[in-house]
């Protein structure tokens, strides 16, 4: 009589449920940062799409340079852009003029 053995088949069934659960961990893992890639590059295109235009419209943005000052100016809606350095050159110029003095408590705000 061929007698079966019911602790080593419980012990194969765990050995492979271990496998199993490893190997999908795993592949769960790689999906994960596969789809961290795939974010990142969507972002980077979607950067690359928005990088000079404007952000109020979506129209391309146009350089222009209004004393001594490069700005970026849209055509579409009027808009006006400047960065931290062209704002700082632009308080400058306009010191005392309650212009300059907004400018300078703009600047002080964003540090």
């Amino acid at each position: 009589m061929h007698e079966k053995d019911p602790f080593g088949d419980k012990l194969r069934d765990k050995e492979r449920a271990d496998e199993d659960r490893f190997f999908a961990e795993r592949d769960r893992a790689l999906l994960d940062k596969m789809r961290g890639q795939d974010e990142a590059s969507r972002e980077a295109t979607a950067r690359e799409v928005a990088r000079g235009r404007c952000p109020k419209c979506g129209s391309r943005l146009s350089e222009s340079s209004h004393d001594d000052v490069t700005v970026q100016e849209c055509s579409s809606c009027g808009g006006i852009w400047l960065d931290k350095r062209e704002l700082a050159h632009l308080s400058q110029q306009e010191a005392e003029s309650w212009l300059g003095r907004f400018f300078r408590q703009s600047l002080g705000q964003m540090r």
